[in-house]
């Protein structure tokens, strides 16, 4: 079997196009795996793996957990929120009590960009990360390229526009850089204050009118507004961003053809989409999930095999 370039995985800027392949295929196995009747394997049995979450997730965390123990991987979960990083504890002090424990992966998720990356090279694990601030979340990026793939049957050669928050985005940043290295053509939409002020140097292309992107594109992948990472105000409110950026079924069935819509969750229905467009044939939003864990699996396999 051919193996990942790498030994991590810290951001799709570190992988190849061959990876991403390796990693589909993968994924394509452990679908067929978590449809069936028994959806265990034992491959990962004697692995032990620890979920180390400094900021909150749900869906993530549980598509983890759900990939680690389908896997038959030992699983230990830590919150930080909820731990002794609150007494001040570092993140190395932190991570040495968990691998002391005889850990052989750590999934982790940082409010800081680059922690992975520099956990990776004071610890022996192999490292998975679960998003680093506004930075990256491969996974994710993983996942939505997957289903696209599933969807479409390529992704090389299709239109993929981002709509949003991608000023304070991880999934935006991961998605760019992954959509890229598969040959997909990509745009970012929204308000002028939530694009950065570089971004077409990322060879991406630049629409401020909804209506226009997704006239151009196949795919929309509609990211929600990050309230919790925004200390000033970016627009002027949610009901007129909704208008200007928010897609509801008038919008969607007044399109010249008919494109797909992607939300990485959780959704703030009637914001980014109404629930009429969530809910309809031409959206693939409960397909990203099932395949999270898919993909999750693939990962954390690939990634183990290089462990022992």
């Amino acid at each position: 079997m051919s193996e990942l370039s790498v030994p991590h995985l810290l951001g799709i800027k570190y992988l190849n196009e061959k990876d991403i392949q390796l990693i589909f295929e993968t994924a394509d196995h452990f679908k067929e795996v978590i449809n069936r009747s028994i959806k265990k394997v034992p491959s990962l049995r004697d692995i032990t793996i620890a979920n180390i979450f400094f900021e909150n997730s749900t869906r993530t965390k549980l598509s983890f957990e759900l990939a680690e123990k389908r896997l038959s991987a030992d699983v230990v979960n830590f919150s930080a929120a909820q731990s002794s990083v609150k007494k001040g504890e570092t993140l190395i002090d932190t991570v040495n009590n968990i691998l002391s424990m005889k850990v052989d992966m750590v999934v982790m998720r940082h409010p800081n960009p680059g922690a992975g990356i520099f956990l990776s090279k004071h610890v022996s694990a192999s490292i998975i990360n679960a998003g680093d601030g506004a930075h990256e979340h491969p996974t994710q990026a993983l996942l939505d390229s997957y289903s696209i793939r599933e969807r479409l049957g390529d992704v090389g050669g299709k239109k993929v526009v981002i709509v949003g928050d991608i000023l304070h985005s991880r999934v935006a940043l991961s998605n760019i850089f992954a959509l890229k290295l598969q040959g997909a053509e990509v745009k970012v939409c929204g308000p002028r204050t939530l694009l950065p002020k570089h971004i077409e140097s990322l060879g991406v292309g630049v629409e401020t009118d909804l209506k226009a992107a997704l006239n151009w594109c196949d795919v929309a992948n509609m990211l929600r507004i990050q309230n919790e990472r925004m200390d000033i105000s970016y627009f002027p409110s949610t009901r007129e961003y909704s208008q200007q950026f928010g897609i509801n079924k008038k919008l969607l069935d007044s399109l010249d053809k008919e494109i797909v819509i992607m939300h990485p969750g959780p959704i703030n229905r009637g914001v980014e989409i109404t629930s009429e467009v969530a809910d309809s044939s031409q959206s693939i939003i409960l397909n990203q999930v099932e395949n999270g864990v898919a993909i999750r699996m693939a990962v954390i396999y690939l990634l183990a095999s290089k462990i022992k």
